[in-house]
């Protein structure tokens, strides 16, 4: 299909998007609408600092030969920086579609998706729609921090109970270490997902990919014997290690304070965690806010029919009188 043709038919799309239509950038996740639609550029704007960008015509038939050549679609960290719109704006074409699982955007003849927010890559949740996650121990070890939190003046730590300090101190504990476990599990599947130096945004932040260098030192006599090649004295580079002087402490009259500065510190640790009383107060939050969201549907309910009436009322009246007039 010529260009010019595949042109003309994206405009006829973009033109039929509702004014609120929301694009997903694939790559950095940038929310971004199309504010003006011209022969031969479209000008969008970013959600989150309103800024203002043209994307010229030429620039999308660059994309589309690109796409056309490519095997098994166009690679998106092949874009220029600042080019994730591009791809966003093409895949309301009805001939194209990205797939960030893949990580590009291909030709297909077949039913496509578009970065649309509101559609599948972007589901819309309601409060109604809210679950409490099964078997997820950062979810209830912090409903009952929060409740702890909500009961206690922390604001004046030195005025609380000993017993209350402790309380705060485990479940502080235990969140932070469901948290690091959970967000590991939540990094294991996003760095699948990321397929670019880029930020990506969400709701409350960005994540971007990166990478980190690690070192460990090769067969000791390996490296020795290397070194020694290039005329580097073993004794240059040996060290004490701290193991084999702990052995050794134990064989020889020393102690360890004749080999090691000591330097001692105290600190609080959490003992021994009460699983039981722990699933019991849970257990009670859970029926108290259960409790809770029935009486907010019963009152949200009560409101809605009150509301109905005034509205019969109001129209009732308003057809009385045009009846008189």
């Amino acid at each position: 299909m010529p260009f010019s043709v595949s042109w003309h038919t994206l405009l006829e799309h973009l033109d039929e998007l509702p004014a609120d239509a929301t694009l997903i950038t694939p790559l950095s996740h940038s929310r971004i609408h199309i504010t003006d639609i011209q022969e031969h550029r479209i000008i969008i704007q970013f959600d989150e600092s309103n800024e203002k960008r043209p994307l010229q015509r030429e620039q999308f038939e660059t994309l589309y030969h690109q796409i056309q050549t490519a095997h098994d679609g166009f690679d998106l960290d092949r874009l220029p920086p600042d080019a994730d719109p591009y791809p966003a704006v093409l895949s309301v074409h009805p001939r194209f579609e990205i797939d960030e699982d893949a990580g590009v955007i291909a030709e297909t003849d077949g039913p496509t998706t578009t970065q649309l927010a509101n559609t599948a890559h972007e589901p819309d949740i309601d409060d109604d729609d809210r679950t409490e996650p099964d078997g997820l121990d950062i979810y209830s070890d912090a409903l009952l921090l929060i409740d702890a939190l909500e009961r206690h003046d922390v604001t004046d730590l030195p005025e609380l109970e000993t017993t209350t300090l402790v309380n705060l101190y485990t479940l502080l504990s235990d969140v932070q270490r469901d948290a690091n476990d959970f967000r590991q599990e939540v990094a294991d599947v996003l760095l699948s997902r990321l397929h670019h130096d880029r930020p990506v945004a969400g709701q409350y932040g960005s994540v971007q990919r990166t990478s980190r260098r690690n070192r460990s030192l090769k067969d000791d006599e390996d490296v020795l014997s290397m070194l020694e090649a290039e005329g580097i004295d073993r004794e240059r580079v040996m060290s004490v290690d701290r193991q084999k002087v702990d052995e050794a402490l134990g064989v020889t009259t020393l102690t360890e304070s004749d080999v090691y500065e000591i330097d001692e510190s105290e600190y609080v640790r959490k003992a021994e965690v009460d699983n039981d009383v722990k699933e019991s107060r849970l257990q009670g939050l859970k029926d108290r806010l259960a409790a809770s969201e029935e009486t907010e549907a019963e009152e949200l309910q009560q409101e809605i029919e009150e509301l109905e009436e005034r509205i019969d009322d109001l129209t009732s009246f308003r057809a009385g009188t045009e009846v008189q007039g």
